[in-house]
């Protein structure tokens, strides 16, 4: 019988955030996304990061990204280089060390360097989330390297076109048995496979299942799996263990906006917002 995500199971994921926390308890992310036309996923991987409460948020991505983040001042943003084939490998390889999980994919493009540096994303054994090019990236490698450089902290999250081209199964087979292909990939490659659909497979290392059913056709255009991206990050920095924050941010993006804010609750407070609560007492107090 197909195990359906409820709203139950992701309240019990997420549970209440303690008030005596820090930014520090809420995870060090690390987003490596952006490029040449696409530096809006960058920005939208990181502003849904940011709103799912990570503690903090540093993104790495090319030089011509940086005036796109100027209306997300709580992202620390490091420019590698003009694009990722003259990326500073040493700096990408600092800001790796200093993370506490990561993100690679959103807007990536496709240089041909793309595999080495998702090789160095893999190789730290850290949470990571692995979407979009990062997943062509990926397709590049043959089956044993790709084996051999996943693990169980890695979540993988591609539609059904970016499953092809990393299995080498036609689009029509993984449609026909999108739970098969879930779980068989991720017992082979030992990590947790989010096989994005109308209906949505979650797949663990150790033969878990999960069906997301929330959402509907609003979210088939771009940006979405960008957003699913930055939930999943955030849910990784807060000590979430991937099979879970994949379960959870398939849930999140799905779910009606209300629905989703109510089972955030205060993680989805941003420091812009504690600046506009400031303007609105200090007004308030000079009324009175």
């Amino acid at each position: 019988m197909d195990e359906v995500l409820i709203r139950a199971d992701i309240a019990a994921l997420l549970g209440r955030r303690r008030r005596d926390c820090n930014k520090g308890d809420n995870g060090k992310g690390l987003l490596l996304a952006g490029s040449e036309g696409f530096y809006g996923a960058a920005v939208m991987a990181a502003a849904s990061c940011l709103r799912a409460g990570i503690g903090t948020l540093k993104v790495l991505c090319p030089g011509g990204a940086l005036e796109a983040f100027y209306a997300l001042p709580e992202a620390m943003v490091y420019p590698v280089g003009l694009n990722w084939a003259a990326a500073d490998m040493t700096l990408i390889k600092e800001r790796l060390a200093e993370a506490d999980c990561l993100a690679i994919g959103p807007g990536l493009g496709r240089e041909e360097c793309l595999p080495q540096i998702v090789h160095l994303v893999l190789k730290t054994g850290k949470p990571a989330v692995v979407d979009a090019d990062a997943l062509n990236a990926l397709s590049r490698l043959d089956d044993d390297e790709k084996a051999a450089l996943l693990h169980e902290k890695a979540v993988l999250t591609p539609h059904p076109g970016e499953m092809a081209r990393l299995t080498g199964l036609s689009i029509d087979e993984i449609k026909a048995d999108m739970a098969g292909v879930a779980a068989e990939y991720a017992r082979r490659w030992r990590c947790t496979v989010l096989l994005k659909g109308a209906r949505t497979a979650i797949a663990g290392p150790d033969g878990r299942l999960k069906w997301n059913e929330t959402g509907n056709a609003g979210l088939a255009k771009g940006g979405s799996g960008d957003v699913l991206t930055g939930i999943i990050l955030a849910l990784l920095g807060q000590k979430l263990p991937p099979y879970g924050a994949a379960c959870a941010g398939s849930y999140l993006l799905g779910a009606s906006a209300e629905e989703a804010l109510s089972l955030l609750q205060e993680r989805v407070l941003m420091a812009r917002d504690v600046i506009d609560a400031v303007e609105q007492t200090l007004t308030m107090l000079h009324e009175k």
